[in-house]
């Protein structure tokens, strides 16, 4: 039987397919009709989500609980405007070059909201919805991209393993250990497991 206990992640974090059009990258860009992923599909290609305590998140037990789970001992705070960014044009050019990162890539929006795009099994994009509150992790290796939505205002938390890592490797870098691994932990997993979901 289908829950009516609406997942309280879904009020900071939405997803849908993307259409195909050229327009404006920080439209929505809804398929017609529209499309929506669950988080938990997103959490099958290793997108992981919460929501968090945006006004309180120096004190947020949960975030804190994350982090030494998760072993992210550095933080830091990026804020994407035109105002605070540095060549803001560049770069928001290079956040929404299709890319993957070695490391995991977590994000907390304290406070606005963007677009950040990821590609199912099928090589689709998803269009993940980050509002204030919302957390997601992108795993390593998974190919993915970033845009302000219309709002042009974003303030978020990025977390590191250690010492931050930059690195955007642009596609195609299929013969990355972290692509590979992704594609195995993630792509070619077990579709038997759907059938299980379906009957769920």
């Amino acid at each position: 039987m289908v829950s009516s206990d609406k997942d309280p992640r879904e009020d900071v974090l939405q997803a849908w397919y993307m259409d195909d059009s050229d327009e404006d990258q920080r439209l929505p860009h809804h398929k017609e009709p529209k499309e929506f992923v669950s988080l938990d599909q997103l959490a099958e290609l290793g997108v992981l989500s919460w929501k968090l305590d945006a006004d309180n998140h120096e004190n947020d037990p949960e975030l804190k609980k994350i982090r030494e789970e998760r072993g992210y001992t550095y933080m830091d705070v990026c804020e994407v405007c035109p105002e605070k960014l540095p060549n803001y044009e560049q770069k928001i050019k290079s956040f929404f070059e299709e890319h993957l990162h070695t490391d995991e890539e977590i994000r907390f929006c304290a406070a606005g909201s963007g677009y950040f795009d990821v590609r199912d099994r099928n090589e689709a994009w998803i269009r993940v919805w980050v509002k204030k509150g919302g957390m997601i992790i992108l795993p390593a290796g998974i190919y993915h991209r970033f845009t302000l939505d219309e709002s042009n205002y974003i303030k978020a938390l990025r977390f590191f393993v250690g010492e931050p890592v930059w690195t955007p490797y642009n596609r195609p870098n299929d013969h990355l250990p972290a692509r590979q691994q992704y594609v195995k932990d993630f792509v070619e997993k077990d579709v038997s497991n759907h059938a299980v979901d379906a009957a769920a």
